[in-house]
């Protein structure tokens, strides 16, 4: 498919509490193997072309953390995102069952078809630069390899496993990728292509999940309001209980000391859980937030998105603060990824990813589109 030729940025600079951090979390070890079964081919691809460079309208300043917004195809509804290998950025279109990914210096979007019947959810990308991805509709784990002229591969979920409504995925650091499925299921695909489907402790609501250092994985419940860990050698869960009822627990981040962290959507606040101390603690978000995603960068930072204030918000462990960032009204950032100095969302109302700079750009980084202060 073709992207309309208009790759208008709207960036909003805006002036952080100090100086800004960066974004990543440390690769898995060792990614799945391309192997197993496979259906669907590389699909046509096609770049949109960018807009002439236009000079900004106010100069970086350090000190500053500045949003720009780049449109994707129309109707693609991006829902997660993922940093590509290459630079650019992967995301879900879950509007039109495809994989697109960004190039940020240009503009130019390509999309990946799934399949028929594609819906996709969460992507993640391993250490040669694969993209995985969980398919809803499709009930199976799909893999995007660039390396292979975006070679699509297909997963099928265990024969007899119904719909598990698919939602995220991790690698851990032996090369296994769990996923969650909101139904009531959770799983693992190994690297040489067995699929395996547990079911849940409590049923419906797995939903974000996270791999810690040592190689721990988590998920959170938003229905069943908790967090579990993996028993990875059985495939049973343990249930962990937050100190708040009924928080809605959504997304789950790991840090680099191995602290868990939760967005809790229904109580507005950001929890942490200490696997080595069983120790909780939780943050109240300024206003009456609804925190969707939590995402944990490279100095120990975390991010969150608000949906009811419509913005980022940026949290200090070491000062326990909050700085919130705005951004387009009801954009509803579903979920984050980044790379050192960037915080990646996708304005999934919007048909827009949304880039946090955490680190001063060049002049040359906001070329394009309209800059202005909020």
């Amino acid at each position: 498919m073709t992207h309309p030729s208009v790759a208008v940025l709207v960036c909003i600079v805006v002036l952080a509490a100090c100086a800004g951090p960066t974004g990543a979390v440390p690769s898995p070890s060792r990614p799945p193997a391309a192997a197993g079964p496979t259906a669907g081919s590389p699909s046509a691809t096609a770049q949109s072309t960018a807009v002439p460079p236009a000079a900004p309208t106010a100069a970086p300043t350090p000190g500053l953390v500045v949003l720009q917004e780049f449109p994707v195809k129309a109707g693609s509804r991006p829902h997660d995102v993922a940093p590509a290998a290459d630079g650019g950025v992967w995301y879900t279109g879950q509007g039109n069952g495809t994989l697109g990914h960004l190039d940020p210096r240009t503009g130019a979007v390509r999309e990946v078809r799934l399949g028929s019947g594609s819906s996709p959810h969460g992507v993640i990308v391993d250490r040669n630069g694969v993209a995985w991805v969980t398919d809803s509709g499709l009930n199976a784990i799909v893999s995007v390899d660039p390396r292979e002229s975006d070679a699509v591969k297909r997963y099928p979920l265990p024969a007899g496993t119904p719909n598990v409504n698919l939602n995220t995925a991790v690698i851990d650091r032996d090369g296994v990728l769990w996923w969650t499925g909101q139904n009531g299921w959770f799983g693992r695909l190994d690297p040489d292509g067995t699929q395996t489907a547990f079911e849940a402790p409590r049923g419906r609501g797995p939903y974000g999940i996270t791999t810690t250092p040592a190689g721990d994985v988590f998920y959170v419940s938003l229905a069943g309001n908790h967090l579990a860990q993996v028993v990875k050698a059985t495939g049973g869960a343990t249930v962990i209980e937050p100190p708040t009822p009924g928080q809605g627990a959504r997304r789950a981040w790991s840090d680099s000391k191995g602290m868990v962290w939760v967005s809790e959507y229904n109580a507005g606040q950001l929890a942490r859980y200490d696997p080595a101390t069983r120790l909780w603690r939780e943050w109240k978000l300024p206003g009456s937030a609804l925190a969707y995603s939590v995402f944990v960068d490279d100095r120990d930072i975390v991010w969150l998105t608000d949906f009811a204030a419509s913005a980022i918000v940026r949290f200090d462990p070491v000062s326990e603060k909050f700085d919130s960032y705005s951004h387009a009204p009801g954009g509803n950032v579903r979920q984050q990824h980044g790379r050192p100095g960037e915080v990646w969302g996708a304005l999934s109302a919007h048909d827009r990813l949304l880039l946090v700079r955490t680190k001063t750009p060049d002049t040359s980084d906001l070329r394009r589109g309209e800059v202005h202060r909020r």
